[in-house]
């Protein structure tokens, strides 16, 4: 089975003057990630790999460099799928994990499914996650963003969380890929939206909406706006349709599609299917992706909605079933 990896850096408004950063952090996670598949690795390891390196990249809205919530703190989410026995593992609401993606991944290993909070951070202790200090994660560019944000903003929406204010955009981290041996994964990772209500969990943590995998039909990871993203269950809504036999570009593009249609909403996705097919979609002005294939072909792109346009307008949006 030919290997192949795709990773995203986040679908928003990223301005001209930040591609270059985008660029290079996808690049280097995509190098993470591949290594791992390189070296005969799964493909969840590969996933683990790769968004832990935007984790750790403060260019991105995942661990350090994550967006603050109302009360000036960073609370992170991360979730995980293995789509050979559909393994799952999410965190939510934690501060204290170096690298919450490895703590998503011991609780995959677990009974349970889903941790929270205190909890969560008391069974990364528990399990040996490396823990650290909430400020490790606040960057200037944050605080700076969080100053200007703190009282004008009463309810946040897309409008009042990026446009509205004119600051750098950042958006949730993920990665799909399918090893040598034909198992599937899909990891996610994000710090959330600005300004957030402490305690607000998106979509990222949220098995078939922030991701999903199936060996049987395909793997999805997603970034955007994560109540839209939830409501309509995106991650999963694009394994679907790649599991009825869609192209995975085809199959991203239109449950995006179908977010957009429903609810509004805005964001994109990363899919790869049981052939090792990949495929990206977004509605966005903005997404920062990446995918490499075992025949060596790849591709990095910061990416501009218009250059999808001329698809969108070919009748994606009348695919049957969604």
């Amino acid at each position: 089975m030919p290997s192949a990896l795709v990773v995203h850096g986040g679908a928003w408004d990223i301005p001209d003057r930040e591609v270059g950063v985008h660029h290079r952090g996808v690049l280097d996670a995509l190098d993470a990630g591949w290594e791992v598949l390189g070296n005969a690795g799964s493909a969840i390891d590969a996933a683990v790999a790769a968004v832990k390196t935007m984790e750790d990249d403060p260019t991105f809205d995942a661990g350090v460099g994550s967006f603050l919530n109302a009360d000036g703190q960073v609370q992170l989410d991360a979730g995980l799928m293995d789509g050979s026995a559909l393994t799952a593992g999410s965190v939510a609401a934690v501060s204290r994990v170096r690298n919450p993606i490895e703590l998503a991944r011991q609780v995959a290993q677990s009974p349970y499914v889903l941790l929270v909070g205190p909890g969560a951070e008391r069974f990364a202790e528990e399990t040996g996650v490396e823990m650290c200090a909430p400020e490790i994660f606040v960057t200037e560019r944050e605080a700076n963003r969080w100053s200007k944000i703190k009282g004008e903003v009463k309810a946040i929406t897309p409008d009042t969380a990026f446009r509205r204010f004119g600051v750098t955009p950042s958006d949730t981290v993920g990665a799909v890929a399918i090893d040598d041996e034909g198992s599937i994964a899909a990891a996610t990772s994000t710090g959330g939206t600005p300004n957030k209500h402490p305690g607000r969990v998106g979509d990222s943590p949220i098995i078939g909406a922030g991701f999903y995998a199936d060996v049987h039909t395909g793997a999805c990871s997603t970034t955007g706006w994560g109540e839209a993203i939830a409501k309509v269950g995106l991650a999963r809504t694009a394994v679907d349709l790649t599991g009825r036999g869609l192209a995975p570009r085809v199959a991203a593009m239109g449950a995006v599609m179908h977010m957009h249609q429903r609810v509004g909403g805005l964001g994109g996705c990363i899919v790869v299917d049981p052939a090792g097919r990949v495929g990206v979609a977004f509605n966005t002005p903005r997404m920062a992706y990446a995918w490499r294939l075992a025949d060596g072909r790849e591709r990095i792109e910061v990416s501009q909605r218009d250059e999808q346009r001329s698809v969108f307008d070919a009748g994606i949006d009348e695919i049957e079933g969604i």
